[in-house]
């Protein structure tokens, strides 16, 4: 049975171990990174709106570099909102920072009512470049 390539940042916050959960799984060239939320180093949320949103941001681009990749390589974004009609704006204005030029990856925003204390969360797949890839999936 194959076991679980899983990647962690190197600044871990406290999350994975409480809720024990990977950053991200690797399988072949792709990377599925866990549902990412706006939450200092202790787990706690960050209590402004678009700070938690840009944190969000800051903590899915740590585990993407510690799978080597970056915004460009991510092909698909699922983005949760507890309350979209008022901070849609924000996370657009966000997204269009981190996320770059086109061609933009697939987007599925969904409304949700809990998010464990926070007011968004972000989860993605991306293509590892295959310079990434380690000796055995080269074979």
């Amino acid at each position: 049975m194959p076991t679980r390539d899983a990647i962690y940042p190197a600044n871990r916050h406290a999350l994975y171990e409480i809720h024990r959960y990977s950053a991200a799984i690797r399988s072949g060239d792709l990377l599925f990174v866990s549902g990412q939320v706006g939450s200092r180093e202790d787990g706690s949320p960050e209590p402004v709106f678009e700070n938690q949103v840009r944190r969000a941001f800051a903590n899915l681009r740590e585990v993407l570099a510690a799978a080597e990749c970056s915004f460009d390589d991510v092909v698909d974004v699922t983005t949760f909102h507890t309350n979209p009609d008022e901070q849609i704006e924000t996370v657009l204005a966000v997204r269009a920072e981190e996320i770059g030029a086109p061609p933009y990856p697939n987007w599925t925003a969904v409304g949700v009512n809990w998010l464990a204390g926070f007011d968004f969360e972000i989860k993605v797949i991306a293509r590892i470049p295959s310079t990434t890839r380690s000796h055995h999936e080269r074979r």
